[in-house]
């Protein structure tokens, strides 16, 4: 038995709304919210989106996307970089970032107990530019880049 027209017409409905919800998880708007959270929580002002940062993110993302191996792009910009085997979206990306604020010592303006660095670049109050991208690489994982303009970790300075 076939399917009627209305069945249909659902059908398609149904499936240009997961399209959207699933591009909507990567929308710049969700790069910035997760962003300017983590910096609200430490009195740094918000992020602007910046479709040059952004084209450059996206650019240097469809390089890495045949191995899908993290190496830093060694570009004018900032940079975190983050890898899944499977779908990442923005959020999963920056939330794993901002997770590192609990090896950040502000005290000390040094990581202790693990990795800090990528937090750091998140709240560094002289980048106040952003641009990310997504790509999807060649064995079914994600990489995803976000850039800084201006770049933060500049030694000695602390990120607030």
């Amino acid at each position: 038995m076939g399917l009627g027209r209305v069945e249909l017409i659902f059908l398609c409905l149904v499936g240009l709304a997961m399209v959207h919800v699933s591009h909507a998880q990567n929308s710049p708007q969700d790069y910035l919210n997760v962003h300017n959270a983590a910096r609200a929580q430490v009195g740094v002002g918000p992020m602007t989106w910046d479709n040059g940062v952004a084209g450059f993110a996206q650019n240097y993302v469809n390089g890495l996307a045949s191995s899908c191996n993290l190496v830093h792009s060694g570009g004018p910009y900032g940079e975190n970089l983050a890898a899944s085997g499977g779908d990442m979206s923005a959020t999963d990306a920056v939330n794993m970032w901002v997770d590192e604020r609990q090896f950040y010592n502000p005290n000390t303006n040094s990581c202790n107990g693990g990795e800090c660095l990528h937090y750091t670049q998140v709240v560094w109050r002289n980048s106040v530019r952003l641009g990310c991208a997504k790509a999807r690489c060649n064995d079914g994982g994600t990489v995803i880049s976000c850039n800084y303009d201006p770049a933060g970790n500049i030694n000695p300075q602390r990120p607030y």
